[in-house]
């Protein structure tokens, strides 16, 4: 395994998963993405850190922690992708590589989250396909953290 943990970040409300509009973000359980993901990570010979936090403050501590204390952060903003300016001011100071990630395809959905901040600072974007996204996000990161099995 790598030394450094993968960070998997979630934002406001995604503690809600599974209840909320699951005909949006799908029936799968914050937990239950947390378990896949810790499998799919072991499976590419990394662990991970999956975290969420309904406070904006919160999220950008532990960006900031990343730089330091992980090997690349996964990303799930959730509203804070399209509101968030300290956000994109917190992963552009890092020099760890960033994945933005989304159940839902944004670009598909209301005007307003068209626009993100995480983007411009994000390695890339996966979205729209619900928790797998989650997975892919892991297989991309391994790939650019090194390590993979």
């Amino acid at each position: 395994m790598s030394q450094l943990p993968i960070y998997i970040l979630n934002g406001p409300n995604l503690n809600l998963l599974g209840e909320r509009e699951p005909e949006i973000y799908g029936r799968a359980t914050l937990a239950e993405i947390e378990a896949e993901c810790a499998s799919k990570a072991k499976a590419l010979g990394h662990s991970t850190d999956f975290r969420q936090t309904n406070i904006e403050g919160e999220l950008i501590s532990w960006i900031q922690e990343a730089d330091k204390q992980a090997g690349g952060v996964i990303l799930n903003a959730a509203a804070y992708t399209h509101t968030s300016v300290g956000l994109f001011d917190a992963l552009s100071a890092v020099s760890v590589p960033v994945i933005e990630v989304h159940l839902s395809n944004p670009y598909k959905r209301e005007t307003f989250r068209h626009n993100s901040f995480v983007s411009p600072a994000a390695r890339g974007v996966i979205c729209g396909f619900g928790a797998q996204s989650y997975l892919l996000a892991l297989e991309a990161m391994a790939k650019l953290v090194g390590g993979e099995k």
